[in-house]
């Protein structure tokens, strides 16, 4: 019984599998106990406790989620953000549901100093988050945007924050701060007073409106301001400092020195109390007791990686202002830097680039210079010392374009063989054909052009055209490694593999050095199954160049090929680190893999670095996109898709593609307009015109849409997509019986799966089932390995809770693939209604192939439950809640296991989360049946 689609290669699955010894099952066992433990203990806040079980737990089972999850907050709570990171990024590696650790993971980055990390994580992206989630994550990004000096981006957070729950006191309080450095202290005020409004006793909301009198010269206003919040929440660190400071200010040194041992009560290790107590001590003329407080500064703040402090500009100016008082001018240097570039327009940038330049350091005196230019472009000094430090440098101007200007003068060979070089290594394939093609045309002598023009028409599956020109060159450069060696590449494409293991071998003759030679045979090697001597001739070649893209691309690919999945991504991780600005290669590689295998954050990572490479490039855009998508940013990949179709010129089936994808991301109108472009390039390109009819059926144009099937039809007769869109044209139209003729002439015309399911499920869905299951036996007798068919024979059968009958179906396609991760969960599905107890050795052989995939974690868990078997019920469906919190299904699922086991609080919160989306789901009643015995 298929509850959600689950795919994976057999032959894949195979070598994934192993086998859980009986010791395995109990370290699981003793980690789920230390882990119900912890939660206990956290849930009292007794968080040292809760750690210390929570690590006996990962010694005993190193891959329990739910234990990353909590140590890694236990950790936030116990100041230890470096740690809490660590463990919230397992957690994630392991397949958490971003949404439960997002804010977590957001407040362990801005402790550690990484607030750019944390606004460009694509983990900690708002898009597609619960919105009380969204929430929460976007006020810690105000915080990191404010902190990097980003105020309008940091309000707009904030305002983003605010759409979402207008009732939320906190996204007021949190505008405050921003409208003080803005000075737009009106704005300010009104913002505190609704946060009071919202939350009268609110103590931070008290604090900030007293800010505001401060910043405003309101002395009297803010001292009682912060007196109030100090009786609202009297342990308000941040409002005894101001209230210190302020008496400070009015000379009254003695009231301010008891406020500065208040706080230093709250936070002795504060060293904004130290600055305060050696400001108090030097007016009082104890220069020791001084000099005390600022050594207490340097030993409080020299301990702290400086990347911890590196957007907090007040401690990095209290640790130089310090060690410079005590005259230490090297170690103030890198405190006072730090603040400088925080800073870029003041003045003290030049004065640090003045001491570079004297020490000397040129490349930091322009580091330095560069950025205070941007800030300040009409400072003429500046502008004067930043020209002398390149000149000291002799660095020179660019060259731009000289191939095309060179060809603007005169049109040669060599002019147009270097432009399609250039434009090849750009990406711009067709644009380098033509330019190779003329340059080839010309002058056959041009062997650079020529070899060239091999890999593009390869490329795109011209293997005759390559092999002509290929040929051409071998005969008359038969002594060239490099033209031989292509030439057997070639050869290899049209499956000639003795003649290409044989061409390679003499490139290697003549020239021993050529990798790509020794990259063919290796390939020859692989594709001949011999993985372990492909493996050892390109490790081999590795050892003379440990960091070459095109030997680790390829050990990525045959580690793949084997079956060895996290080999294979560490070679090509490597590849793509190694790779130069100009190498793609690997990058889209790296994108695809994250998404074939789950992992829409790594993804977006990935594309990042991509399209870093390739702005403006179509295919690292779709790429891209197809990462938001994953990631849940509909709106961005929207966007993405905009600037990939207008990029991409009239290349029709490029335009297609971009198409298609707009459809993913529900942007009908988008993809109507991409379509139009390409019809407008080719007018009778039959999946443009499929496509478009597609498009305007969902759009509601019924019309339109049956014309251009109809067109498709005429213009491809032997095809079934026009017969496929008729269909859907007759469906919408609740044309029933011509949506049945439709699709039985598409399978007539092409006889496959694909068109038998659809009409199979056309039948079915018109209350014909007896006659979708008797086509489906039909198929069948025929064609008995047809999995896709005897799948949705099952499907049909589950639907008519015939189990039996589907368990039957299930049991036969396992037979030819048993590692099919599909057909087991839903056989174990289907045996958990025939209450057969082999259902939970069905679903442990399901979850061995994806033991990461929440579906197979759920169907294992229900199972277990059902079974009986309550630790192991417990332990999977807390997996599987965190790795996909959205299903309301597996909540049902984890709420009966924990009603159960007695957590009948726990089970209510679950409960009550999964009725929350007001959607029907499979398990809607029994989840509220369920609720009310709670209550």
């Amino acid at each position: 019984m298929t509850r959600h689609p689950v795919l994976l290669s057999g032959l894949l699955a195979a070598l994934l599998v192993v086998t859980t010894p009986a010791a395995q099952a109990q370290d699981t066992a003793k980690a789920s106990r230390f882990y119900e433990d912890a939660l206990q203990r956290y849930e009292k806040r007794d968080i040292a406790g809760a750690i210390i079980q929570l690590k006996n737990a990962l010694q005993a089972d190193k891959t329990q989620l739910p234990v990353h999850v909590l140590l890694g907050k236990a950790l936030l709570a116990d100041s230890q953000p470096a740690a809490a990171e660590f463990e919230l990024g397992e957690a994630l590696r392991l397949g958490v549901n971003r949404a439960e650790v997002a804010v977590a993971l957001a407040m362990a980055l801005d402790a550690q100093g990484k607030q750019p990390d944390m606004l460009d994580d694509p983990r900690l992206q708002p898009a597609g988050l619960p919105p009380f989630i969204q929430t929460q994550l976007l006020l810690e990004r105000s915080l990191a945007q404010s902190d990097l000096g980003d105020g309008k981006a940091a309000l707009a957070s904030v305002m983003a924050a605010r759409a979402l729950d207008p009732g939320d006191a906190n996204t007021w309080v949190a505008e405050v701060p921003l409208r003080i450095r803005s000075r737009q202290f009106a704005e300010a005020m009104a913002a505190a007073d609704q946060a009071l409004k919202l939350a009268p006793d609110n103590g931070e909301a008290l604090y900030q409106k007293a800010s505001i009198h401060h910043a405003n010269g309101q002395i009297a206003q803010a001292l009682a301001g912060h007196d109030q919040a100090l009786k609202a929440e009297p342990r308000h660190a941040e409002a005894h400092l101001a209230r210190a400071g302020l008496l400070v200010d009015l000379n009254r040194d003695a009231e301010a020195l008891a406020e500065v041992n208040k706080l230093q009560a709250l936070r002795p290790n504060d060293p904004r109390g130290a600055y305060l107590r050696a400001v108090l001590a030097e007016r009082a003329g104890d220069a020791s007791a001084a000099k005390a407080s600022l050594k207490k500064i340097t030993g409080l703040l020299d301990p702290v990686p400086i990347e911890y402090i590196r957007y907090r500009t007040q401690l990095l100016m209290l640790n130089g202002l310090a060690h410079y008082s005590l005259g230490e001018p090297e170690k103030s240097k890198p405190f006072l830097e730090m603040a400088a570039r925080q800073r870029p327009g003041s003045p003290l940038v030049k004065l640090l680039a003045q001491i570079a330049l004297a020490e000397p350091n040129v490349n930091r005196a322009i580091d330095l210079l560069d950025g205070y230019v941007k800030a300040q472009p009409g400072d003429s000094q500046a502008l004067l010392m930043l020209a002398s430090a390149y000149m000291s440098q002799g660095r020179h101007a660019r060259a731009v374009q000289l191939m095309q200007d060179a060809l603007k003068a005169r049109d040669s060979a060599d002019y147009r063989t270097a432009l399609g070089l250039s434009l090849l290594q750009s990406g711009q394939a067709p644009m380098a054909e033509e330019q190779l093609a003329k340059a080839y045309k010309a002058d056959p002598k041009q062997t650079y052009a020529g070899l060239a023009l091999i890999t593009v028409y390869l490329r795109d599956k011209q293997i005759a055209k390559a092999q002509a020109v290929a040929d051409t060159l071998a005969r008359t450069n038969p002594n060239n490694a490099t033209v031989l060696m292509v030439q057997a590449y070639a050869k290899t494409q049209a499956r000639d593999y003795a003649g290409g293991r044989a061409g390679y071998e003499r490139a290697l003759k003549l020239d021993p050095s050529q990798l790509e030679a020794k990259l063919g045979l290796a390939r020859i090697d692989a594709v001949s199954g011999n993985f372990e001597a492909a493996g050892t001739r390109l490790k081999t070649a590795l050892k003379d160049d440990e960091r070459n893209t095109a030997l680790l691309f390829e050990l990525a690919l045959l580690h793949e090929l084997w079956g060895r999945d996290d080999e294979a991504l560490k070679w090509l991780e490597s590849s793509a680190s190694a790779s130069g600005p100009r190498e793609t290669r690997a990058n889209f590689a790296l994108v695809a893999w994250h998404l074939r295998k789950g992992k829409p954050a790594r993804a977006v990572e990935a594309a990042k670095v991509l399209l870093s490479k390739l702005p403006d490039d179509v295919e690292a855009l779709q790429a891209y996109a197809a990462a938001q998508l994953a990631n849940g940013d509909t709106a961005g990949a929207r966007s993405t898709l905009t600037n990939a179709a207008r990029r991409a010129a009239f290349d029709a089936p490029r335009l297609v593609e971009v198409a298609r994808q707009q459809v993913i991301a529900q942007d009908l109108k988008g993809a109507a307009y991409t379509l139009e472009k390409a019809l407008n390039g080719s007018p009778n390109n039959p999946a443009a015109i499929g496509m478009m009819s597609s498009v305007e059926l969902a759009q509601g144009n019924i019309a339109q849409a049956e014309r251009r099937a109809r067109q498709v039809v005429e213009a491809s007769p032997k095809s079934a997509l026009g017969y496929n869109l008729l269909a859907e044209v007759a469906t919408r139209r609740g044309q029933n019986a011509a949506a049945l003729d439709a699709l039985r002439k598409a399978h007539d015309i092409e006889k496959s799966s694909l068109t038998l399911v659809r009409l199979m499920r056309t039948q079915a869905a018109q209350g014909s089932q007896k006659a979708a299951i008797e086509s489906g036996e039909a198929w069948l007798l025929k064609n008995p390995a047809d999995a896709a068919v005897r799948g949705t024979m099952a499907e049909l059968l589950v639907r008519s809770r015939d189990f039996a009958a589907a368990r039957r179906q299930y049991e036969a396609i396992l037979k030819d693939s048993p590692t099919d991760a599909g057909a087991l969960n839903n056989l174990a599905n289907v045996l958990i209604e025939l209450k057969d107890p082999g259902a939970v050795d069905i679903a442990e052989r399901a979850l061995k192939t994806d033991p990461r995939n929440p579906v197979l974690l759920d169907t294992a868990g229900w199972a277990s439950h059902r079974a009986g078997r309550a630790d192991r019920a417990l332990q999977l469906m807390r997996d599987a809640r965190l790795r996909a919190p959205d299903n309301p299904d597996i909540r049902y699922h984890l709420a009966a296991v924990l009603a159960q086991a007695g957590r009948k609080a726990e089970a209510r919160d679950e409960l009550t989360a999964a009725l929350r989306t007001g959607a029907t789901f499979a398990t809607a009643a029994d989840a509220r049946q369920l609720l009310s015995t709670l209550n």
